[in-house]
Parts: structure tokens; C-alpha cells; sequence
């Protein structure tokens, strides 16, 4: 079963700083019928203006990944990492028992726009950690390249859940096929371009839900496209 997330149905809000998309539930948003799928909890594409950001604030108990699309975040939390988030890099804080960090866009001229996603961590209690790899020079053009999984399952990333999440970066004409497991799910969220999914037409800022199937078909027909797929529990 395949359920497509439009882009324009997704909720918004508008802080003039800050301009965001959410396709659950998340602070002021709240409808019923998007509250999550599987242990994704949230899936927010943001855009933060020049010099402003996030203050410090705290999580628990979540497995928080951000992948910056263009401009860069600046990054400092309470286990001492002070870091810069650009481009083709992927950050993932796993806040466990608790974290105090902030997020800024610290250029001057140039908005920042980035991916923010939680996942459900496989239980509560573990100490907080911190990772960061750059996928520039890594991910494999028409193909999938794996970026975040499970401790102990390959992944560059590790969080504490049954995961895998891979970067897409198709060029036109672009067709591959991904096996699915028995009793898993997938979530397709494209970041730009269009990728046809088992026939199904996903575009920019769309979201794919992918229930009881055997095999996904990607295939991208008439441009460049980039998107995350997550393999699910």
C-alpha cells in the first residue's frame, strides 16, 4: 500500500525568521490523521533567514537527524560539540537522557534550509551522543547511499533504533529497485525534483508512506532529483 503526503497539504507556520513545513503533528499543527508513521515521529523542512536560529532549548528521549539542503546551521550542545552543518552532511543527536543544544543560521546573506527529523528511539534512557559525517564526496549518483542505521548494522550514523536511512541523488533516467523485508515499512520524502515510486508520481516537498509491499521501483524520468528514503520497523 503506497499513501502519498502532499506537499501542499502539509502544515505551515510562519515566524518571518523561520518558515516551516510539517508533515505531522508538531507544535501548533496538530491533525489527528498525521501523527507520525512507524517510529518517524517528524519530518520538518525548515527555512531559517540570515542570522537567526533555534535558542538554547532541550530534548529527551529522541533520535534527532538534520540534513542541511543549502546554507549552513551552527551547531553547540551540553556535551561540548561545536559544529558547523553544511551542505551534503548529515547530523544526527541522540538526546537520551537529556540535551540542551541551539541552532543557528549564522550567515549573513543567505538562507538556510534543512530537514529536521525524529525518530523514536527503541527505548528511553540511554546517554545522549552526537554524530556528523559529510556525504558530499560519498553519496553514489543513481543509487542509494546508506547514511544513518542501527548501531551495529553499517550505517556511517548510528541511532538507537531499527533503521536505515539512505540518500537518493538520481540523474534522468535513473531506474533502480529496492527489496523490502518482510514487515517493514518505508518513508520516501523527496527534497527535490520528481521520482516515480511503483507508478506513483512523488515531487518536490512529497512524502511517500510504503506499507505491506515486496519491492519499490524508483525511477526519476526527467531531471536531476534528490530524496531520503527511510527503511522502517
Amino acid at each position: 500500500m503506497l499513501q502519498l503526503r502532499k506537499s501542499q497539504d502539509r502544515g505551515r507556520a510562519d515566524h518571518g525568521w523561520l518558515k516551516a513545513k510539517h508533515t505531522f503533528s508538531f507544535a501548533d499543527y496538530h491533525d489527528p490523521e498525521h501523527m507520525g508513521f512507524s517510529v518517524l515521529r517528524v519530518m520538518n523542512e525548515d527555512r531559517i533567514q540570515a542570522g537567526k536560529g533555534f535558542g538554547t532549548h532541550g530534548h529527551q528521549n529522541m533520535e534527532i537527524i538534520t540534513v542541511v539542503i543549502e546554507g549552513a546551521l551552527e551547531h553547540k550542545d551540553s556535551m561540548g560539540n561545536s559544529t558547523i552543518i553544511k551542505p551534503g552532511e548529515v547530523q544526527k543527536m541522540s538526546a537520551g537522557t537529556g540535551v540542551r543544544h541551539s541552532e543557528y543560521n549564522h550567515l549573513q546573506n543567505e538562507t538556510t534550509h534543512l530537514y529536521q527529523i525524529w525518530i523514536l528511539p527503541d527505548r528511553a534512557g540511554y546517554e545522549p551522543s552526537y554524530g556528523q559525517k559529510n556525504f558530499s564526496t560519498e553519496t553514489e549518483k543513481d543509487n542509494l547511499t546508506l547514511a544513518v542505521s542501527a548501531i551495529g548494522q553499517g550505517g556511517p550514523i548510528e541511532i538507537h533504533q531499527d533503521i536505515k536511512l539512505f540518500l537518493g541523488n538520481f540523474s534522468q533516467d535513473t531506474k533502480i529497485e529496492y527489496p523490502i523485508s518482510p514487515n517493514r515499512n518505508l518513508w520516501l520524502q523527496v527534497i527535490s525534483g520528481e521520482i516515480i515510486v511503483n507508478n506513483t508520481v512523488c515531487q518536490q516537498g512529497d512524502g511517500l508512506a510504503v506499507s505491506a509491499e515486496t519491492k519499490l521501483f524508483l525511477e526519476d524520468k526527467r531531471q536531476t532529483s534528490q530524496f531520503l528514503l527511510f527503511d522502517l520497523p
